[in-house]
């Protein structure tokens, strides 16, 4: 399942992230690629370990662990930290895959990329290129999104952003394991959700067929998560 997911922040407020990113001091990403990403990352990022990264990037998992959408689909186990990028110049990333196993920095814990996340603060319309293609069942994907607004998809999926030719793409990118392992069954859940909170909505939470929803809703999920 590949979703994006509208307004995670709105023009006020990516405004307010874009004001701290433009003065942000920008390193080469190549110092936080692996052997193989070496010879096809191309972009700069800002230091994991600085006040402004781990700032912005709790205001963003402030934001998402208030936001039902992203609960419902991601059922979050835990979230590696926002990280941020900036492609300009010709910057590119060519096709790779993420890593499966990551360690959170700062600590001995282990994360299972299940899914990974884009979130822009860039227009679509201020740069040209820069298009994150993502490998689907169904053909390659085209995303560019709207400032403010998220893409999240699994990490096993083989990916690539298009060489920026002007201006500059900016966005934050982070990875989560899931309560739920299994893609599949994690896409079903969301979208049983989802059709239970709409189900909800037109016949009251107090409805009988609502609560048998919910009930086997959240069976399937006890049964589903690690």
């Amino acid at each position: 399942m590949l979703l994006v997911i509208e307004q995670i922040f709105d023009c006020n407020e990516v405004r307010v992230f874009r004001e701290h990113l433009d003065s942000a001091q920008w390193q080469d990403g190549k110092l936080t690629a692996g052997t193989q990403a070496i010879n096809i990352k191309r972009n700069q990022q800002l230091d994991g370990n600085s006040e402004l990264t781990q700032t912005l990037g709790n205001e963003i998992l402030k934001r998402l662990g208030q936001h039902p959408q992203f609960i419902s689909a991601a059922l979050a186990d835990k979230i590696y930290p926002p990280k941020f990028n900036n492609y300009h110049d010709g910057g590119c990333y060519g096709t790779h895959v993420d890593s499966a196993v990551m360690t959170i920095p700062s600590s001995n814990e282990l994360l299972r990329t299940d899914l990974s996340a884009t979130l822009f603060f860039s227009e679509p319309d201020d740069y040209d290129g820069g298009v994150l293609t993502i490998e689907t069942e169904f053909g390659a994907q085209e995303v560019k999104l709207n400032a403010g607004d998220m893409v999240l998809y699994p990490s096993s999926s083989l990916h690539q952003v298009t060489p920026v030719t002007k201006g500059q793409r900016v966005s934050a990118f982070f990875w989560i394991q899931s309560m739920v392992r299994d893609h599949s069954q994690r896409s079903m859940l969301y979208d049983f959700d989802q059709s239970i909170q709409q189900l909800t909505t037109k016949l009251g939470v107090d409805d009988p067929d609502v609560l048998r929803l919910s009930s086997i809703y959240h069976n399937l999920l006890r049964s589903w998560a690690l």
